[in-house]
This record gives structure tokens, C-alpha cells and sequence, in this order.
């Protein structure tokens, strides 16, 4: 579907440029949003989209510039003033206060005063009239990434605007889930509105956007139309040149490897009553494999991720070993002490302290597995040489910043998770668990973190992806394993996987009836 717009556009962008020390996040940005129209803004992590982007939502202000809404020069000062306009966001890292409910939590956003369940009842129409089913009564704390986002949308659109700015919206989706969510964009263009899509996933901007505009380090580029584009040029005009094919060589006697990381009957009742329960969970991960998890967001796939990290403690100490170690009963830095290495799902907050700086979270995640190294006698910290590590996982993973040691919340996200892998692979653990490993990361930085993520595995490591990106998982794994409703599928060796099997166990059917639906299919 084209845009329907008649070419009046809706946002302008004159020379807009924010400068921070001595970095240029933005540099004479020239661009507009037709009425009607789901325009692109593509860039690698560190581009300037983020910085861009705030400053059209009134979070940041330009040093210069201008902006000019419906023809009229504006001065967006505050999101409450964007909000006024007809702007509205959904940023990467969600804003919501997981002890409250979804309903709660829209409420906040919202000016008119109206009672909870008036709001509850609002969020829930039109969440099902968009096909983005949602509960209003559900708490955020017990909800998935993929359903917060939903929360993230719906509050939104309740507020009717004109422009909506989505940051990486499909970044936790599965590939069903993000079909609902191109429905919903193209109603929304067909109603009038504006969009302005910011993603590293190339193939889904030349299905959806009508337009796209490409900066790097800060500059505008160039603009285009995203489907005479193929995704590799569009990759190309991002970083400058090609980017490096992930290559995965098969590997042969995997099977009679030594398993490293063994998960036995993993059993675990619901923490609360909207958590997944775990069903005796079987899984051996071995030297020199990849093991893929695929499913929907919100089967169980955080609660294995504690169970196995050791956020959670089993009372089966047999039920998740490490190097042929009980270790169900260690804590996380129990099991890191074995070798295993954990990159969760949320980086901000959960895989990084936002106010601390990189070497500071750098201490927090090794100071027991590299406590000599990193803690001297009497335990003085050694300053010196966490600075220096920290700067060498920076270098090794490419990590944009604009200080030499900022904190973690001063980072893109796509650059904050470069650095949290990074600060993982640089120990070259002989287990590593990864969840969504590449999450909001763009094409160059996706393909260094997936490329990385192999070749620990052919050094002799065990590693495991739990991922909602299909092609990620079909890409680096040596075998796929499917997680529904808190139950694992038997892995499927790559060679005997096809995303209709994948999908069709995603949503629920049983192994052998899915091979049965395919056949008569």
C-alpha cells in the first residue's frame, strides 16, 4: 500500500543541530513528514536518530535550527508540549512503573481526568480494534517486552496524534506479532496520520515506509525510496560500505561433545499469578554449538532466563548443571564462577546500572570472576585496569559514545548492548546465555555480535540464544528449540528447520502435528 498523502507535509526539519562537548549528535538535519506517510530514519547506532528524535518530542533542544509544523515555525520545549501539537512517541526503552497496571500506567500520560476503568475500557477497545490485544488489569511487572510495548502504543494512540515516532517497534516482535503491527501502521496511514519509523531491520522499511532518510555520524546522507532500495544498499548508505556477512560453518561431531550446559526437568511454579510456569524443561547445550529458543513474547522464555542464570535458585541443585557441575542451588555470580556468562534481556536496569559508568558496571558483573585482576588487597578497586578492560571490550565491539567513560544510560541502546555482550565475550566463558542478543542493534553491529557469538561457540563454548528475531536465530544456530506456555520443544537441527515448522510449533502445535499440518498444508 502507497501513501495516500497529497504531498503537504505535516513536519520540517531546517538545519536542526545539537552539539554535546565536543560531539555533533546532529549536524544540519534537513528533513519532512508528508501527512499520511510512514517515512524511515535509518543510521547506525551512534547516527544521531535518538538525539534527532528528542528533539522533535521536546526532550532535548537544538543549539540551531528550526521546525515547522502544519507550514508554522514551533518551538517544541517539552514533550507535554509536543504532545500538544499532535506528537506522539514510543521510545526503545519503555517509560512504565512495573508495580503498577497497564490501565495505571496509560492514566499517567493522560490530562482528561477520566476514572481508571473509563481509561481501562478506552485501552482496551481500541488496543483489539488495532489488533494489539491488551489487558488493562494486568500489572507491567509481570508482563513481557513484547505486551509492554503494546501498553507503550496504546497510551499513544488514546492521545490522538498526527505524527506517531515508533523506535525500533519491532525489535522484541516475533514475526507474527510484527505483522499485526504493520496492520495496525498502515490503518493508521490510511486515517491520515504520520509516522516516522525508526529501525535496523531493512527488510520490513522497504515493505512498509513510503520514504526514508539515512544519517550518519550526524549528517544527513541522502533520501530515498526505500523499495527500489534492496536492504543491502540501504545498509551500505548507513555505514559508508558493505557490511560483513555472518558466516556459520557447520561443525561435525557435535553430538558426541561434552555437554556444558545441561538444563534436567527444570520445574518451576509461577511466581505470580501472571507469570508463565516452567514444565519440565529438558535441554543440553554442547561444546561448540549454538542452541536457538524461538517463541512469542511471553511463554516462559524470562522465566527460564532467571532459572538458568541463577536469579532464581532451584531446589533441585541437578536440575541446571554447569561443566558437569550442580548448580541449581549457585547464585548468579555462583554460576559465573563456573564459567557461564548471562546477557539478559532488559540492558537497561537489568544488564547495566543506567547512573553508573561503563567500567563501573564493568566491576559490578566481573568482580568475582576477575577479582585479582580488578580488586586488589584489602579491597582496593584497581581503577586503572577497569578502565583499561572497559576500553578494550569498547574497542573490540565499536561502542559510539560521547565521553570516555560514559554512563550506561548516556548510550544508544543499540551501543549499550554492543558494550554488554562485549563485556561478556571478553572473558571467553565456556557457557554463555543470551537473551536477545541483537535487540534494537543495527545491521553492521547485528552481524559483528552474531559473528562473535559463533566463533565463542567453535572455540569450544557452549552458547545459548533465546531470541524472538527468526531470521537471527535461522542465521547462528546449530539447532532450534521452540518455548510455548512454559513448555521446550525438542531442538530442531538447522538443516531440518524451516520458519513454517518454527512458526507453526510457536503457536502452539505439537511437534509431530505440525510436521502432519505442513504435509497436508
Amino acid at each position: 500500500m502507497s501513501a495516500n498523502h497529497d504531498g503537504a507535509n505535516l513536519l520540517e526539519v531546517r538545519g536542526l543541530t545539537k552539539i554535546f562537548g565536543t560531539l555533533t549528535a546532529c549536524d544540519h538535519i534537513d528533513l519532512n513528514i508528508a501527512k499520511g506517510e510512514i517515512h524511515a530514519l535509518l543510521g547506525e547506532n551512534g547516527a544521531g536518530k535518538s538525539t534527532l528524535v528528542k528533539m522533535l518530542f521536546g526532550s532535548l533542544e537544538p543549539n540551531s535550527g528550526e521546525i515547522f509544523w502544519n507550514g508554522q515555525a514551533v518551538r517544541i520545549t517539552s514533550p507535554g508540549a509536543a504532545k500538544k501539537l499532535g506528537i506522539g512517541m514510543v521510545f526503545q526503552h519503555f517509560s512504565l512503573f512495573e508495580a503498577l497496571t497497564a490501565a495505571e500506567n496509560i492514566a499517567l500520560s493522560l490530562d482528561d481526568g477520566s476514572p481508571i476503568s473509563s481509561i481501562a475500557a478506552k485501552a482496551r477497545a481500541l488496543s483489539y480494534s488495532y489488533g494489539l490485544p491488551l489487558d488493562p488489569d494486568s500489572l507491567v511487572g509481570d508482563l513481557s517486552v513484547g505486551e509492554r510495548q503494546r501498553i507503550e502504543i496504546i497510551r499513544c494512540l488514546l492521545q490522538t496524534p498526527q505524527l506517531i515516532i515508533l523506535d525500533e517497534p519491532t525489535s522484541v516482535l516475533t514475526p507474527q506479532e510484527a505483522d499485526k503491527l504493520f496492520e495496525t501502521l498502515e490503518r493508521l496511514r490510511s486515517e491520515g496520520k504520520s509516522i516516522l519509523y525508526i529501525s535496523h531491520r531493512l527488510e520490513e522499511v522497504k515493505r512498509i515506509c513510503d520514504r526514508a532518510t539515512v544519517l550518519r555520524h550526524g549528517k544527513v546522507v541522502g533520501h530515498c525510496n526505500p523499495r527500489e532500495e534492496t536492504a543491502a544498499s540501504l545498509a551500505r548508505m548507513m555505514v559508508g560500505n558493505e557490511v560483513q556477512a555472518v558466516v556459520r560453518a557447520p561443525v561435525e561431531g557435535i553430538e558426541t561433545a561434552q555437554p556444558l550446559l545441561e538444563v534436567r526437568g527444570l520445574t518451576r511454579k509461577p511466581a505470580t499469578p501472571f507469570s508463565i510456569p516452567l514444565k519440565n524443561i529438558s535441554l543440553n547445550v554442547r561444546a561448540g554449538e549454538v542452541i536457538g529458543i524461538a517463541g512469542v513474547a511471553g511463554n516462559g522464555q524470562g522465566e527460564f532466563f532467571e532459572s538458568v542464570s541463577g536469579e532464581v535458585l532451584q531446589q533441585d541443585v541437578a536440575s541446571v548443571r554447569i561443566r558437569g557441575k550442580d548448580a541449581g542451588g549457585l547464585t548468579i555470580t555462583g554460576r559465573r564462577l563456573l564459567g557461564a556468562a548471562f546477557v539478559p534481556e532488559e540492558r537497561l536496569g537489568h544488564g547495566a546500572a543506567p547512573r553508573m559508568k561503563l567500567s563501573e558496571n564493568l566491576l559490578l558483573s566481573r568482580h568475582a570472576t576477575d577479582g585479582k585482576a580488578f580488586v586488589g588487597t584489602g579491597g582496593m578497586v584497581k581503577s586503572g585496569a577497569i578502565y583499561a578492560a572497559s576500553q578494550r571490550i569498547i574497542e573490540a565491539m565499536d561502542v559510539r559514545k560521547s565521553a570516555p567513560d560514559p554512563e550506561a544510560a548516556a548510550l544508544s541502546g543499540g551501543n549499550l548492548q554492543k558494550f554488554i555482550v562485549g563485556r561478556e565475550l571478553d572473558r571467553r566463558p565456556s557457557v554463555m546465555v543470551v537473551n536477545q542478543p541483537t535487540w534494537g542493534v543495527d545491521a553492521g553491529a547485528a552481524a559483528h555480535i552474531r559473528q562473535a557469538l559463533i566463533e565463542l561457540s567453535r572455540s569450544g563454548s557452549a552458547v545459548l540464544v533465546i531470541s524472538q528475531d527468526l531470521d537471527e536465530l535461522f542465521e547462528i544456530s546449530d539447532a532450534i528449540a521452540v518455548m510455548h506456555n512454559g513448555e521446550l520443544s525438542k531442538p530442531m537441527p538447522i538443516a531440518e528447520a524451516t520458519f513454517e515448522k518454527v512458526g507453526l510449533l510457536m503457536g502452539g502445535a505439537e511437534p509431530g502435528h505440525a510436521e502432519h499440518t505442513l504435509e497436508t498444508a
